[in-house]
């Protein structure tokens, strides 16, 4: 499905001569409707790459099931709380189907309220917050593309060894309804995601949101995430597609992207 670089993935295409991957990204991303933001970051050169709006804070919808869990495995390793067997399988189900009951059990049983300030402060994203007039709740939040790379970043460069190798193989194991965003890197870079989708109200209008966070490359070398805000005209589908085909053309694998849209 794509290629399996062993460098930046950046370079020509046998489609544009002379325009670099980058520069074809950028300029998909710029030509989207509603508001559309990337961040590639390479774990080993430390360089970013960018696209659109990625401060922008929107709904995170269900990407913020990653946080949870990074969150719930700390503890557990620290002691602070204990795991039980339905538990670990809640987890399983918010990563891997996105299940939201599973994720509500988790935040209601283990003080979700608490986790916001170490998600913000330990896990680096630092403009998540609650969206005005919401409770505090897992689907009543709000964050930036950077935000999902740091939480990423965090997962990949500072978890505890066992934990993060959980998330690596869950998130590589997702469900079909999550196979796109990241995933259409391609196979070849065996990419991971935690997507996110829902219809979430915006300035008196209801628009969908289609994010994606996640890796690709050797050794999980490539921290992706993006959130798609889009306008009034925007569908599950289009929004889904976006964020694929800014990926798909980012690592040079096909456009448009071979994915499953939930």
């Amino acid at each position: 499905m794509g290629e399996n670089p062993t460098r930046n993935p950046s370079g020509t295409t046998s489609q544009s001569p002379g325009k670099s991957k980058e520069d074809l990204a950028a300029a998909f991303v710029k030509q989207q409707p509603g508001t559309l933001g990337i961040v590639v970051r390479d774990r080993q050169t430390g360089a970013a790459w960018k696209a659109g709006n990625t401060t922008a804070t929107t709904w995170t919808a269900s990407t913020i099931k990653l946080a949870i869990a990074t969150d719930l495995l700390e503890r557990h390793r620290q002691q602070s709380v204990v795991l039980d067997a339905t538990d670990r399988a809640n987890l399983d189900k918010a990563l891997i189907n996105s299940d939201n009951d599973a994720a509500t059990a988790l935040w209601n049983r283990y003080d979700g309220p608490g986790m916001l300030g170490r998600f913000q402060q330990r896990f680096g994203m630092k403009t998540l917050s609650v969206v005005a007039g919401y409770d505090t709740f897992w689907r009543n939040l709000r964050c930036s593309a950077e935000d999902l790379q740091a939480l990423m970043g965090y997962v990949l460069d500072k978890l505890d060894p066992a934990d993060r190798a959980y998330l690596v193989k869950t998130l590589r194991n997702v469900a079909g309804t999550q196979h796109w965003g990241v995933w259409a890197a391609g196979s070849g870079l065996t990419p991971g995601n935690k997507d996110g989708w829902a219809q979430k109200p915006v300035n008196g209008r209801t628009v969908w949101v289609t994010h994606t966070v996640g890796f690709a490359g050797p050794g999980e070398r490539y921290v992706v995430a993006a959130m798609y805000e889009q306008g009034a005209s925007g569908t599950l589908d289009k929004g889904a597609r976006a964020v694929s085909d800014a990926v798909a053309t980012y690592f040079g694998a096909p456009v448009p992207a071979k994915i499953t849209t939930p």
